[in-house]
């Protein structure tokens, strides 16, 4: 790929991040996601194998089906409010496939099994612009209709997630898989707070992009894509080693690090709300 032509694919990724993030319409926020992705498949499917190929397939149905969705919903909504406004989801029904559709472009649970594949099968780089700049526009959109949405779907969904995410990073030796699910299991804290503190979830996931970033960028550097890689750059890089160690345990919201106070605050409220149970569940 020619700098020209790598220029205007980041420009895309950008410029329809920013419409949908700005939009009050259903239809415009529709064409900054559709912009966004298809700018992004050229960056997916850079490295010419056969993993990249069929992480670009994957990538592009999974969000062409959430954006039919996205139509579907909108769609229903209009043709019974006579209203194309982002705030007016009003319709039961639509808001449910809205939030699923959403979902399933954020790569969270149940509608999650595209990521890690797609991940496994591009660059590091290519996996740290998937779990940070991509999942904007959708939270964006999920925080403005958080209100329509009904809160048993969200924390469903976000307990799921928060479990699948847990239980999936276990059994991976690879460290973008592992990176995969511990970003559907950030997404579940910030799907479950979303439904009773909306900005606490825009603060849940902004830190999380904060902490990934440069484990992603220490990786890259380090040439590690293995746990098995991992174990062997002590010797090499200690620095790096221990701080991309101090990173993941940041990331999995161990105090005293950083990544641990979105999530005492994240329990804090839904204890506050009378969820006692669900605070257990969660941790």
């Amino acid at each position: 790929i020619t700098p020209a032509s790598m220029m205007i694919v980041f420009l895309g990724i950008t410029i329809g991040t920013i419409m949908t993030m700005s939009s009050s319409n259903w239809l415009m926020a529709w064409i900054g996601l559709e912009l966004n992705m298809l700018a992004i498949l050229p960056i997916i499917s850079k490295p010419k194998t056969t993993r990249a190929s069929e992480a670009t397939t994957k990538y592009f149905l999974t969000q062409a089906i959430a954006s039919a969705m996205m139509l579907l919903s909108s769609t229903m909504n209009a043709w019974q409010t006579g209203n194309w406004s982002i705030l007016e989801l009003k319709n039961k029904f639509s808001t449910t496939i809205m939030a699923l559709s959403l979902m399933m472009k954020m790569g969270a649970a149940p509608i999650h099994f595209w990521l890690p594949e797609v991940l496994q099968g591009t660059t590091l780089q290519t996996a740290l612009l998937i779990t940070t700049w991509q999942k904007i526009a959708p939270i964006t959109l999920m925080y403005m209709i958080s209100n329509n949405i009904q809160p048993t779907i969200l924390v469903s969904a976000g307990i799921l997630s928060m479990i699948i995410g847990g239980l999936g990073g276990i059994n991976q030796t690879q460290l973008r898989k592992m990176m995969a699910y511990s970003s559907i299991n950030n997404l579940g804290w910030t799907i479950t707070i979303m439904a009773f503190f909306p900005n606490m979830a825009l603060m849940n996931i902004f830190t999380y992009i904060i902490m990934t970033t440069p484990i992603f960028l220490t990786m890259t550097n380090m040439s590690t894509k293995t746990l098995q890689n991992l174990s062997t750059t002590w010797t090499t890089s200690m620095t790096m080693t221990l701080s991309i160690a101090l990173l993941m345990l940041s990331t999995s919201g161990l105090p005293p690090f950083t990544g641990f106070m979105p999530k005492m605050l994240i329990l804090n409220e839904l204890i506050s709300q009378k969820l006692t149970t669900l605070a257990t569940l969660a941790i």
